[in-house]
């Protein structure tokens, strides 16, 4: 991949223009591609070289998997019935990984930034979006090691699936869908604030409400009324209850139609303007 500036002349001044202002259109699926590839794969190098930044998907499911199990699992199934609360668990936690996975994503673009490797990206002869749907990918790799973690700690645990694998795959892949919407957000959070504390900062009042009025760790049906409407068109409740209903074969038309409504909302609403920050931000 050339480092070499790209330039464009200015219609009527013989003068050009910076590569971060030159049309994207110009730019080939194939290359848009490559380019994606490429930069993936300079993150993925990234991690080779630093492995602790894999930490957080390595350790975050079997921490939360057991403390909420042996903490709430009595309270919730029953003394004794914890294995009960697992099945009842994972799904839920699936949706919290996902979200808390994408929240790194926000945070590494506003250090990228901060470091001025961005700066140099939007030197190259690339699409904008590129640089985007690299990190992207790459964090959708680290949920895929989170989800799976989760899923070998759970059935150890006792954690129940009484459906086929292809359910369990369809579970993970509309959670990895729906993780990747929310990724656009996180984007566009760190592509908004200054520093990547602010980054964490904003994430949590965002992630904290969605993850605690939801029915990730509990039924909603103790909550008061107005609570359980709030859950009910909650995102992390719709996956949670769909991932559940693939795993224990339970109703799921509903709640899967939601998450994959709300992930194409999300990814339209977002992705646009991270996009149109990106190329703009100085």
């Amino acid at each position: 991949m050339s480092t070499a500036t790209l330039t464009k002349p200015e219609p009527g001044t013989g003068r050009t223009r910076p590569a971060d202002l030159v049309d994207e259109g110009r730019i080939g699926l194939r290359a848009n591609l490559r380019h994606i590839t490429a930069l993936a794969r300079r993150n993925a190098l990234q991690i080779k070289r630093d492995p602790e930044s894999l930490f957080d998907v390595l350790f975050m499911p079997i921490i939360f998997t057991l403390l909420f199990t042996f903490v709430f699992g009595g309270a919730v199934a029953g003394a004794g019935n914890q294995d009960q609360y697992v099945s009842y668990l994972v799904p839920g936690l699936m949706a919290m990984m996902g979200m808390n996975v994408s929240m790194a994503v926000g945070t590494g673009v506003n250090e990228d930034f901060q470091k001025g490797v961005m700066d140099r990206f939007r030197t190259m002869p690339i699409a904008r979006s590129s640089v985007l749907i690299a990190k992207i990918v790459v964090e959708i790799g680290r949920m895929m090691i989170a989800f799976a973690i989760l899923l070998t700690v759970g059935l150890v645990l006792g954690m129940n699936i009484a459906t086929s694998p292809l359910h369990v795959l369809a579970a993970v892949g509309l959670s990895l869908l729906f993780g990747a919407a929310l990724m656009w957000v996180f984007i566009l959070i760190g592509l908004t604030v200054k520093t990547a504390q602010a980054v964490q900062g904003m994430a949590m009042i965002v992630l904290m409400p969605l993850q605690f009025g939801s029915s990730i760790f509990t039924p909603t049906k103790t909550m008061p009324g107005w609570l359980q409407t709030f859950t009910d068109y909650n995102p992390l409740s719709n996956l949670a209850d769909a991932v559940r209903g693939l795993f224990l074969s339970g109703p799921i038309a509903q709640d899967v139609w939601m998450v994959l409504g709300w992930a194409v909302v999300i990814t339209l609403a977002t992705a646009p303007l991270a996009i149109s920050r990106f190329r703009n931000k100085t």
